[in-house]
């Protein structure tokens, strides 16, 4: 185990520049803008213990810090790539899915580039997996892997070198994955290292909606997509003091957007249309 230190220590190093760079560019990523995304799930606002579960104990490591804004930041880092066989495993908590029927998971991590390091041919991988397990209610500390479905092997877009943390320069990798349909009342997600030097940095689980909106003087309120390539045909309700001219109604995408507006309310007799209203 000794021969893994430098490796370890060197993740370290790397560390405060990633959760720096993650608070500066969380302020301007909106990875859907057109839609209202939904979080389930950001392991960077957790203010507290996120209590995700690593099988074996040696395996996953879970570092705390500060972001630039000394905000708490939880990441989780694994790099037994000098030795065979390797099967770790990390659980997130039990993540209720309100209203979800699709689910988006966005992770942001760093990777070792397994050429740079020596002595560790076949042993080293480049890739983890990504898994969900579907509940009715939290599981606790109960961890079955068998039970748990794959969801995609995740690899790294740009890995890191050991040139790359003497001169400190970040290569953090964003990768999104879609999951549905979500039945149960809960999920948990698992990521599998089978032998990679990987850094995660952090976790999002969203959901996306159409929000509420007004057009043509008709109400469209919150609704929740389907997990299918159809629309979702949501009926409007006419504003006060207006009627209906033709049925009001609109397209809910599975983004998240309103679509192809049909129909429309006209303001009744002795009232005016001033913006939204009447």
């Amino acid at each position: 185990r000794g021969e893994k230190r430098p490796l370890r220590v060197a993740l370290h190093r790397v560390l405060p520049a990633i959760v720096a760079r993650l608070g500066r560019s969380a302020q301007h990523y909106v990875p859907f803008p057109m839609s209202t995304g939904i979080n389930l799930l950001d392991s960077k606002a957790s203010q507290g213990e996120l209590g995700w579960i690593s099988y074996p104990a040696h395996g996953w490591e879970e570092i705390s810090g500060v972001d630039e804004h000394y905000t708490p930041i939880h990441t989780f880092q694994v790099c037994n790539i000098m030795e065979y066989n390797q099967n770790n495993w990390l659980r997130t908590s039990w993540i209720p899915r309100k209203s979800a029927q699709k689910i988006y998971v966005e992770l942001k991590f760093t990777l070792r580039d397994c050429n740079s390091i020596p002595l560790v041919l076949g042993t080293c991988k480049e890739t983890f997996n990504l898994h969900y397990l579907e509940t009715d209610e939290d599981q606790g500390a109960l961890f079955r892997e068998h039970q748990f479905s794959k969801i995609d092997t995740i690899a790294a877009d740009e890995s890191f070198t050991q040139m790359d943390l003497g001169d400190r320069i970040l290569k953090l990798n964003t990768e999104v994955r879609e999951v549905g349909p979500i039945t149960r009342k809960g999920f948990y997600l698992a990521f599998q290292d089978l032998g990679a030097c990987v850094a995660l940095v952090s976790v999002r689980v969203y959901f996306k909606k159409c929000p509420l909106m007004v057009r043509n003087l008709a109400i469209f309120p919150d609704t929740v997509p389907m997990d299918s390539q159809s629309l979702v045909e949501v009926q409007g309700s006419c504003v006060n003091n207006s009627k209906e001219e033709d049925p009001p109604k609109m397209y809910c995408s599975t983004e998240g957007e309103w679509l192809v507006p049909i129909g429309k309310c006209l303001c009744n007799t002795g009232y005016e249309e001033r913006g939204y209203s009447c």
